[in-house]
């Protein structure tokens, strides 16, 4: 007996001695990991210095890298091809949970960008969507991210504007290297460009690059002003416009002229594995395009078959098609006549929702939140969108409203679309993760497309438990949002893998939705512009009510919202399978 107890006090004094050894171990991994994440962070900065800007980091406000040079372009893949290796070298086994999810996000994060690099998305780097041009105009406007409260924050402007005119020259130059190698927009989109440049290559003092020069602080001196004034109007008169001006010389006829006819990504040099790449990372799955599209079509007529219920209720006697268009022509749902009136009343729909959010979530961000109109220079071809507020909690969420015609604006889908873009959509997702004291600071700011605005899609859903959608018709505004996703799964992998047309996409969207002809138009023009992304939205929703359904059939009267909304938010943006991985692990420990 007496040798038995002895050999059991050897072996839990070894078995401790092995657990101490064992944290210490995952302790000094843990450093390291951070350091390597932090050091990650604080290069990405200074590489993307405009992704500091946007989070509120003002240290490279003056930096605008010219992100379609062959040098930069250099730089970028040795920075993640270094973070590859040195992630790789941790094991999983020494690392904390939190950790774990650190390595997960980071590797992908390398492996995905990458790949990117080895297709030429610099030869065409001008579409109506996205791009330096238009995030320029956007920070030119003095509203956005870029702060003009100091001297030195306009000399910061008037550096990035000078990185900008680099831009400008390089963009030109590229965009001939793509005409002799096949790299070239589809006509229709060169087309929504054109106007574009035109407005960034006028001259007279109404230009948004003046904008700045219109709203000096008052602490500013006379003789500040004035040095400031004459600076930005030297570059801009004799550099940026006229750099501008040949742009859009050479993009209206040359360009325009070599344009392609045809409407998807196949059609370029490395399109079907450039296309393949874009599904991966705009979905985080391994999904291919032929199951992507098999589902939106599973999807357009499950969602079809709701809209009849609506259709129905509200006593309209004709086919559904017909309904789409009593509802865009429906002069009841357009009652606005001023802008400011669309704005109060998504203020409205916010006020009404409040006392039914402390039922669904436990999280809410401390960050303040705006609606704002989209500035005019843009308005015409924007949608409505989210620009997140800064890091530090000092700068408001926006939420931009495009009313380029008030008294045509229709308001039958303002409470889904406030879910999405606001309140709990992108606003509590982003602000919560931004202010998130337990993430490193590079998962704070980092965005996965299919957790996103998958996490904003699911959130439409909730508008009944948030004492929404009372109105029929707001209701069917759900449905005609959630068909709107559904539909880009059919179209987007149409064009891009089936040879559709871009006049096959607007048709099949005109047969299945409620959205006016125009807005239609400019949804396929920009699933042409940026492949794969709109896959995104419907990809991400159904895999968050996939995982809100296993947990309630598994949990039952265990089950929480507040805790599976606590689940999914917690830790940040995360590839799917993160995210699932992480709610199994959830569900696993609440039996």
């Amino acid at each position: 007996m007496k040798k038995l107890l002895l050999v059991l006090c050897v072996l839990a004094s070894s078995l401790q001695s092995c657990q101490k050894e064992k944290g210490e171990a995952s302790k000094k991994e843990d450093e390291k990991l951070k350091t390597v994440v932090e050091n990650y962070y604080e290069e990405r900065l200074k590489l993307f210095p405009l992704e500091a800007t946007s989070a509120g980091d003002n240290r490279y406000n003056n930096l605008l890298p010219n992100d379609i040079s062959d040098d930069y372009l250099a730089k970028v893949k040795a920075f993640f091809t270094k973070y590859k290796e040195e992630i790789a070298a941790f094991d999983e086994a020494d690392l904390s949970e939190n950790d774990k999810l650190s390595k997960a996000i980071l590797a992908w994060e390398c492996d995905v960008n990458l790949e990117a690099l080895t297709f030429r998305k610099d030869l065409m780097p001008i579409n109506q969507f996205e791009g330096i041009p238009l995030t320029i105009g956007q920070y030119a406007s003095g509203s956005s991210a870029q702060p003009f409260k100091t001297v030195e924050d306009y000399n910061n402007w008037l550096e990035r504007l000078k990185g900008f005119n680099d831009w400008v020259i390089t963009a030109e130059a590229k965009m001939k290297e793509g005409i002799s190698k096949g790299y070239v927009l589809p006509k229709a989109l060169t087309l929504k460009v054109i106007p574009q440049l035109k407005d960034l290559a006028k001259e007279d003092k109404t230009h948004i690059f003046y904008a700045p020069l219109n709203a000096f602080p008052k602490t500013f001196t006379e003789a500040e002003k004035k040095t400031i004034t004459d600076n930005y109007t030297q570059l801009i008169a004799e550099k940026l416009v006229p750099s501008l001006k040949n742009l859009y010389a050479y993009v209206s006829t040359d360009y325009l002229a070599k344009s392609r006819t045809t409407s998807g990504i196949a059609a370029i040099p490395q399109g079907d594995a450039y296309y393949k790449h874009l599904i991966k990372r705009y979905t985080t799955t391994d999904l291919t395009a032929d199951e992507i599209h098999k589902l939106g079509l599973s999807e357009v007529a499950r969602i079809s078959a709701e809209m009849e219920k609506v259709k129905n209720q509200v006593g309209f006697k004709g086919p559904l098609k017909d309904f789409f268009n009593y509802v865009r022509e429906k002069k009841e749902l357009m009652p606005f006549t001023e802008p400011q009136q669309v704005i109060d009343n998504f203020n409205a729909i916010h006020e009404k929702m409040k006392p039914n959010l402390e039922k669904l979530f436990d999280l809410k961000p401390k960050t303040p939140f705006v609606v704002k109109r989209t500035e005019a220079f843009r308005e015409n071809s924007a949608s409505a969108e989210y620009n997140p507020g800064s890091v530090d909690g000092t700068r408001p969420g926006v939420f931009y409203v495009p009313i380029p015609d008030v008294k045509k604006y229709n308001f039958y889908a303002d409470e889904d679309l406030f879910l999405h873009e606001a309140i709990p959509g992108h606003h509590y997702q982003i602000s919560l993760q931004q202010e998130n004291t337990s993430l490193p600071e590079f998962r704070k700011t980092i965005w996965f497309n299919a957790y996103g605005e998958g996490w904003a899609l699911y959130t439409e859903s909730l508008g009944k438990e948030l004492g929404l959608y009372q109105d029929p018709y707001q209701y069917f505004g759900m449905l005609s949002a959630e068909m709107h996703r559904a539909i880009r799964l059919v179209v987007d992998t149409g064009m891009h893998t089936k040879g559709w047309t871009r006049e096959q996409a607007i048709q099949y969207s005109m047969e299945n939705e409620a959205e006016p002809a125009e807005s239609i138009v400019a949804e396929i023009e920009r699933y042409m512009a940026i492949p794969g992304q709109a896959l995104s939205y419907k990809i991400g929703q159904l895999k968050i009510r996939e995982l809100r359904a296993k947990a309630e059939k598994e949990l039952g009267a265990a089950f929480s919202i507040k805790e599976f909304h606590n689940q999914v938010l917690d830790s940040g943006c995360l590839p799917l399978k993160v995210l699932e991985d992480k709610i199994n692990a959830w569900i696993a420990s609440k039996k």
